[in-house]
């Protein structure tokens, strides 16, 4: 049995290996660049929705699962809820690794400032060590991020830090690219002192309408509760996602 139909000669060979040089078309037969797809020279991104929720007694976070690199769906199952201290979590949206590095960075940061204070480390502080980043390597990051969790000395909250490291405490908070197609629904679906399940309820129905429009939006939803008591944390599969009547 032959093990090849094609003959493999030098001309053949250099055919497929010759790398396109500078000044000749990328669409030349049989060149490298033919055989390269264009998602392995685009930006990994968590492209995203991320949203979080105050009540009272702690706060709600949420999350797709959708990463993609160009059009290509990287990964189907990101966590894009990341621990930055024991109820402390920050939700990811732009660049997969310049928001990993930061998230890194801070948590690195974070834990050495609560030694020192030998207690759990404030909501605010993270929120201003991500905002202090983000705005000082402006220029170079690509980096939307929702800092929430539970103190002691304020309970509950979340901050907003979007791209340029503005800092902003809000009630609730969306971002990334799904969170334009639902920005009437939780303007108008919001309520002040709603409880712990009317916060999932909401945050699950939210970022599920967002995944229904944003193509890079997808995958799971990753819940997390995060209160005194510690971080519940909720996954809803594809097939339990809420449904809604999408005209």
């Amino acid at each position: 049995m032959r093990s090849c139909r094609w003959p493999v000669t030098q001309e053949n060979m250099a055919t497929v290996m010759m790398p396109v040089q500078r000044g000749e078309s990328a669409a030349r037969p049989g060149s490298y660049a033919d055989l390269t797809p264009d998602w392995t020279h685009a930006e990994v991104s968590t492209g995203t929705t991320i949203m979080a929720v105050e009540f009272d007694g702690g706060v709600v976070i949420g999350a797709d699962s959708r990463t993609t690199t160009g059009a290509y769906i990287a990964n189907r199952v990101t966590d894009k809820l990341t621990p930055i201290h024991d109820r402390i979590y920050c939700c990811r949206s732009g660049s997969a690794a310049d928001t990993q590095a930061i998230a890194d960075a801070v948590a690195y940061q974070l834990g050495f400032h609560s030694i020192e204070l030998d207690e759990p480390p404030l909501v605010h502080t993270a929120a201003s060590l991500f905002k202090e980043m983000c705005y000082k390597y402006r220029e170079d990051l690509t980096a939307g991020i929702i800092v929430a969790g539970w103190d002691s000395r304020k309970g509950g909250q979340v901050y907003s830090v979007p791209m340029g490291g503005m800092m902003v405490h809000q009630p609730f908070s969306i971002g990334g690219s799904g969170s334009s197609y639902i920005y009437g629904f939780v303007d108008s679906s919001y309520k002040k002192g709603m409880t712990k399940e009317e916060c999932l309820t909401f945050t699950a129905n939210a970022v599920a309408l967002a995944m229904e429009r944003d193509g890079s939006s997808g995958g799971v939803i990753r819940l997390a509760a995060i209160t005194e008591g510690g971080v519940e944390r909720k996954v809803i599969l594809g097939n339990e996602l809420p449904r809604f009547n999408i005209g």
